[in-house]
Order: C-alpha cells, then structure tokens, then sequence
C-alpha cells in the first residue's frame, strides 16, 4: 500500500484527503450559549454587554446600541449592531435608538472597509425564528462583508468556512480602526 493509504494503527484507513478539524462549531451546532427563553437574563446578549470589550468581542459601543463581532462568522470581520434594550423587533426601537443603529451600521461598513478592503456586503436583520433569527428575542443587524469569490468550496461541499484570524484579533483590528475611521 502507499503512504497515504496505510492502515494507522486500528483507527481506520489513511485515505488522500486532508481534514480541516472545527471542533468550535460542535458548541454552535449543540445549540450552547443560545438564549434561554425570551427574558433579558437568559439572553446572551445581554450578557455580553456586561462584560469588557475584549472578552466580549464588542467593537464599539454607543449611547444606545452597541457593535460586536459575531461569535460564528460568515467572514473574517462579520459583526452585528445591537440595542442595548432588549427587544425583539426592528419597529420597537426608539427614534433615537434607529438613528445610533443605522449610523453605527454606516460605521461599521467604513471601518470594515478600511480594515479589510471587502468587495462589497451584506446587510440584514432576521426578524423572528421563522425569519431565521437564532437569537429571536433581542434584535441584532448583521454586518458582513464579502468578497468576490469567498464562496468557494469550503463551505459549499465541506460545509466547513475557513477563517484567517482569530476573533481575537478581529475584534482588535476593527477596535482600533472605530477610534480612528470617521
């Protein structure tokens, strides 16, 4: 037999494929760290906030609302805009609420811009959980950007996304860049 289809030691049969381990997404895909009911003490949320920037990977936050990194990203630099207040519908927020979260969207367009140089966006905000929200109770607007040819075959065949940095360092980078972009 050759190399790459040798016998490793009674735990199966080498074959020529490379694996790309996430054992991150187990957590996402068990459901771990998703709200509990629709009450701000069991909203993840609204835990976040009350933790520092850095472990709560929070960008920047605002008067009203607030920006942090999405824990499982779509891309490298995909964040969310929040309200502070815990509600669960793009209607309940306030004037003063819609003006600081459409501006910190705008921010957040020209930050990841100036970081990450991304073709272009997507923009939206799932409204309830048969709109596709995962987090149904306290209204998020994802910021993602993209890039001509990021769907490759990753996730397309492998349903795996390749990410080049650590949220980590994201977080930091865009961090950086909300003090400075205008």
């Amino acid at each position: 037999m050759t190399p790459e289809y040798s016998e490793q030691d009674g735990i199966g049969v080498q074959d020529a494929f490379q694996r790309l381990w996430t054992p991150h997404r187990m957590s996402y895909i068990r459901g771990e760290g998703k709200a509990d009911g629709d009450e701000p003490s069991g909203c993840p949320f609204c835990r976040i906030i009350e933790r520092d920037d850095e472990s709560g990977l929070i960008i920047a936050r605002g008067t009203t609302v607030f920006a942090v990194l999405n824990l499982y990203p779509y891309n490298p630099g995909h964040l969310m805009v929040l309200p502070y207040r815990h509600v669960p519908d793009y209607t309940d927020l306030t004037a003063e609420e819609t003006v600081e979260f459409a501006e910190f969207t705008q921010k957040a367009m020209r930050v990841i811009r100036h970081t990450a140089a991304p073709h272009g966006f997507n923009i939206g905000m799932n409204q309830g959980v048969v709109g596709g929200a995962g987090i149904a109770a306290h209204l998020h607007q994802h910021v993602v950007p993209r890039w001509g040819g990021d769907a490759n075959f990753m996730p397309v065949i492998g349903h795996t996304k390749v990410l080049p940095q650590l949220l980590g360092e994201t977080r930091q980078m865009l961090a950086d860049s909300w003090k400075t972009v205008s």
